[in-house]
């Protein structure tokens, strides 16, 4: 459930009050509080996590305390890659890079540069904070990367916007993604629903890299509700569907016929949906949701690939709900 902390008012630089808990001894660093109605929600200073979520006093997102590293990447910035980088290695105009292998039983690079860096304060007033981080050139990435995230609550729920600029002067590969696990609010995994609006799905080897697409059938076809029970996921999702808004959505509801859901607009088409269930201290605590503007080695396929000539901006928009 939402934790209650006791805050302190500060200044954020722009003359607003607002309010956060600054303490050096939170692993995640100073928490930003904001809030709309009954949403209420808790932004980390690192790796600008959603650290907690809330309706009503009912989690959307599996939350994680202030004194522990985020279990499963729980509400990060995955960026300038989602998901997996093949040998943590990609070519740019013929030079290749290689980044660490942070997922070295696979031999991959997982989820990009920015989950465990200290993003800065930009702006905070009650209903929303912004964030943002200067990725500077390091050891396989020498390129300059400045990107901003507005987390914004209102009555449709959260509402989260990410802006990167190419401040350097090399073209830069570059995709975006987010780790949000929504929860089951206490009931088993097994005894909830999934339903997912996409129509293919991304076939992967024992590495969990692609290896091609295939139309949605079977266990992968969750375009209508379908029980979680027996359901192994670790997948993508493309070709998405969307509503009369323009969104496409993922939706996880409990026995009690509540439901955690997580949309994305225009800005992205690529699903990632995880049940964890080979994540042994995490084993179905919840259901990722992952909106992404590509999915895994697009560096190195190119599909769904941004490429940030010195200068570009690029923009993605989703968020998250109780329904």
């Amino acid at each position: 459930m939402f934790t209650q902390y006791d805050a302190v008012a500060c200044d954020d630089g722009y003359g607003v009050p607002v309010t956060s808990h600054a303490d050096a001894s939170f692993v995640s660093g100073t928490q930003y509080a904001i809030e709309h109605g009954e949403h209420r929600a808790v932004i980390a200073e690192v790796g600008a996590m959603v650290r907690e979520y809330a309706v009503g006093g009912r989690d959307v997102f599996v939350p994680f305390g202030t004194d522990e590293v985020a279990p499963v990447f729980n509400g990060a910035v995955l960026l300038p890659w989602p998901n997996r980088l093949r040998d943590g290695a990609y070519t740019v105009d013929g030079v290749t890079y290689e980044v660490a292998h942070t997922e070295p039983d696979r031999g991959n690079a997982l989820h990009g540069l920015a989950c465990w860096t200290r993003w800065t304060l930009v702006e905070h007033v009650p209903d929303a904070v912004t964030l943002e981080l200067a990725l500077v050139p390091q050891k396989g990435w020498p390129f300059q990367l400045v990107s901003r995230v507005r987390y914004a609550l209102s009555d449709a729920g959260l509402e989260v916007n990410v802006t990167t600029r190419n401040a350097g002067a090399g073209t830069a590969p570059y995709g975006v993604g987010f780790h949000p696990w929504l929860s089951a609010a206490g009931a088993a995994l097994d005894a909830c629903t999934v339903r997912l609006d996409a129509g293919t799905h991304v076939t992967v080897d024992d590495r969990l890299l692609p290896t091609g697409t295939e139309p949605v059938s079977g266990q992968f076809d969750l375009r209508a509700e379908r029980p979680l029970a027996g359901l192994d996921l670790d997948d993508a999702w493309l070709d998405v569907t969307r509503d009369a808004d323009g969104l496409s959505w993922c939706r996880l509801t409990a026995p009690d016929g509540r439901t955690a859901a997580v949309w994305m607009d225009e800005s992205m088409d690529t699903w990632q949906v995880c049940s964890a269930n080979h994540i042994p201290h995490f084993a179905r605590g919840g259901l990722a949701a992952e909106p992404m503007s590509c999915y895994a080695d697009a560096f190195n396929t190119g599909d769904r690939l941004v490429r940030l000539a010195p200068g570009d901006v690029h923009e993605v928009r989703w968020g998250a709900t109780l329904l």
